[in-house]
């Protein structure tokens, strides 16, 4: 009972604070008057009591009338009930709002209030108005929200406290990092101190911005992280080239500190610049080139109402081509994969960014004849990206009978289905590693190649009737069904050859991620080892464009820019990470794995090259094979397959002329010479 009696009566913090800021703004909106008085009167007090003591007598006698009405208009524009803790520019603009209705109030109150006593005055000096007021403004406001910067200032303190805080750098002294700047000053639950700024302009150089000093420029950056202790770099330029981000990020990472940077100013799609729009640097920003341009009119022409399939749509490649594909208005968009979970992820995001698509999402193998015939059937699509494949070396070099099966008979059979549907233009997604490959996979993707190939020519000799469906069910109908129609077949086949994407499944940057996030170690099959890289939105782009370039039997080869070391990319992510190679994270060489090759090749020996009007996408010299003894070796190979997988990888050698399978070392004898000498050109 006692408790709840003292509950009842006891006097809550907010209403000990409101009748606290009663008692003070009834003191400051008449105090403010009269430092007004005071100034008027050059602050001599004497003076103003000896020669204008009716001012002061007008002044007390008006305090009880203003005190009340003040604090009614006060309560009017809720400055008792607002909670000051979160004032913002409301808050700010309420006492505004209810300075200048108080300012009306005793202007007129006090005037009058004159006129009709019998003081020998008529008004109060201007001046009394005009500093009064503002004063009273300038009391009120400030211990509404002084209240609030105590509170920031006290967590900013704590927070200060319990961690420790990054001494951080700016790199661009423009209106990007003096946004960012300011961010940073303002947040409460930052740890990060800025304390110094790089800017590559010299009449920047030696100048503050926020009472910190632009101390050098990029060639600086390495002296004044030593001196000013800096432990993150931050890169604010938003509208930076490609070839100035590089020079800038091998300048930092040669630092040892932690890097991120602001994205391009497009890719900033509300325009916002602030702390939280930082990123990590990507590895692609090292790659030091301008981002690859296609000409996307030609793209829109040829794909605007098409009804368009992608298997493997789920994929890193599909689901990408899947994402440009739908922003170039189809007609319909058929997405195919075997994989439900990748499928579903692409298909709700496509749901929603493009709600008017017309998308289908279909669950299959691209290895069953019947289902692959049924979609082409049911929805006769006019093109076809085949994206789906295993391309995992390793793991086809264990399991070389599922790579033929997946790729080479996927392949033909979405190939003969398409062909038999009325499809327009069907474009491969091949690899370099198809070229003088060592591994399955490689030799997979070639056949891929040949295949597709061959299908055009026996098109354009008008002997396609001759080809066969294949299939390992003994289904006679199934028979009937694929051979209807073989006289009106005009499909142009094609394929696009390209190296490493960045950021793929099966990419090596995921996964030397993941080994730096666990500390360590990265694990590098070989020190020589090069890749082409390109990113994934680039190279598909560069295979949309290719395949409006097509005529028929063409292998379009991406010009992939210069290699890249894959030692050189572990060591760039590690120090993009602010970490050392082999100090904080030791590096690992671990050897070539099964079917691995030092260097990938774009060309074979008999092929050449050809451009196109885009000058990264070239056209290869095809290289001459009996199509009809392919077809009839790729119906053994399925046998095989099922039969005697031990014989896939000879009977494969024994039809892909340049395919030799690597040895323990993961090189062959007719490859080594080559590989010791691009490794040499590496190390050069």
């Amino acid at each position: 009972m006692r408790e709840n009696k003292k509950s009842k009566f006891s006097i809550s913090r907010s209403s000990v604070a409101k009748i606290l800021l009663f008692v003070y703004d009834a003191f400051v909106v008449n105090f403010s008057y009269f430092l007004a008085l005071w100034l008027r009167f050059d602050c001599q007090i004497n003076t103003l009591i000896e020669t204008a003591p009716e001012f002061i007598e007008a002044w007390l006698k008006f305090i009880p009338i203003n005190t009340v009405f003040c604090l009614i208009i006060f309560s009017v524009f809720k400055l008792y009930r607002s909670i000051w803790t979160f004032a913002s520019y409301r808050e700010f603009f309420n006492v505004v709002y209810a300075t200048i209705f108080t300012f009306v109030v005793h202007t007129v109150g006090i005037t009058l209030f004159i006129n009709i006593s019998d003081m020998d005055i008529n008004r109060m000096p201007y001046t009394y108005y005009i500093f009064g007021i503002i004063l009273q403004f300038m009391f009120v406001l400030f211990v509404r929200f002084a209240y609030r910067f105590i509170l920031l200032e006290r967590s900013r303190r704590a927070v200060s406290r319990a961690k420790k805080s990054s001494r951080v750098m700016l790199v661009g002294a423009g209106s990007a990092g003096r946004m960012i700047l300011h961010d940073m000053n303002m947040a409460t639950d930052s740890t990060d101190k800025v304390v110094c700024l790089i800017d590559d302009n010299p009449h920047k150089v030696g100048r503050y911005i926020d009472n910190l000093c632009i101390v050098g420029n990029r060639y600086d950056i390495p002296q004044m992280v030593q001196k000013y202790d800096v432990d993150k770099i931050y890169i604010t330029i938003p509208t930076i080239s490609p070839a100035d981000k590089k020079e800038i990020l091998e300048i930092c990472k040669e630092t040892d500190c932690e890097l991120k940077i602001l994205p391009d100013v497009f890719k900033l799609e509300d325009g916002e610049i602030g702390k939280n729009r930082l990123v990590d640097v990507a590895i692609e920003d090292l790659l030091g080139r301008e981002p690859i341009t296609v000409d996307m009119g030609e793209i829109f022409a040829f794909l605007q109402d098409k009804t368009i399939l992608v298997t493997g749509g789920g994929g890193s490649i599909g689901s990408e081509l899947c994402r440009q594909i739908a922003a170039h208005n189809p007609r319909k968009l058929i997405i195919f994969d075997i994989y439900e979970n990748n499928a579903y992820d692409i298909q709700q995001e496509l749901r929603e960014n493009y709600p008017e698509l017309d998308l289908t999402v279909l669950i299959g193998s691209v290895r069953d004849s019947r289902k692959i015939f049924d979609v082409f059937a049911r929805y006769k699509p006019q093109v076809v990206y085949h994206a789906a494949a295993h391309k995992h070396v390793p793991l086809m070099e264990h399991s070389p009978q599922e790579a033929i099966k997946n790729n080479v008979l996927g392949t033909y059979k979405t190939a003969f289905a398409a062909a038999l549907n009325g499809c327009k233009r069907f474009v491969l997604i091949s690899t370099d590693k198809a070229v003088n490959p060592t591994n399955i996979m490689g030799a997979s993707k070639r056949l891929c190649e040949m295949i597709v190939q061959s299908f055009d020519k026996l098109i354009k000799e008008d002997k396609f009737s001759k080809m066969r469906p294949l299939y390992e069910h003994d289904d006679s109908e199934v028979e009937d069904r694929f051979v209807k129609g073989t006289d009106k077949i005009n499909t142009e086949f094609v394929a696009v050859r390209f190296g490493n994407v960045l950021g793929s499944n099966g990419s090596v940057v995921p996964v030397f991620k993941k080994q730096i996030a666990k500390g360590g170690p990265v694990r590098v099959t070989h020190p020589d080892i090069i890749r082409y890289f390109m990113t994934i939105p680039e190279a598909v782009s560069l295979v949309l464009q290719a395949g409006t370039y097509a005529a028929g039997g063409e292998i379009f080869v991406l010009d992939m820019g210069a290699p890249v070391k894959i030692d050189t990319l572990a060591r760039n992510l590690i120090r993009l990470s602010g970490l050392k190679p082999e100090v904080d994270i030791k590096i690992e060489y671990t050897g070539l794995r099964p079917g691995e090759k030092l260097y990938e090749e774009r060309l074979m020996e008999t092929e050449g090259l050809r451009t196109t009007p885009n000058k990264l996408i070239n056209i290869c010299k095809p290289t001459d094979f009996d199509a009809d003894e392919l077809f009839d070796n790729i119906e053994k190979l399925m046998h095989i397959c099922y039969e005697e997988p031990d014989m896939v990888k000879d009977f494969v050698e024994s039809i892909v002329p340049t395919y030799h399978p690597a040895g323990e070392n993961g090189t062959t004898e007719k490859t080594k010479a080559y590989e010791e000498q691009i490794a040499a050109m590496a190390k050069a």
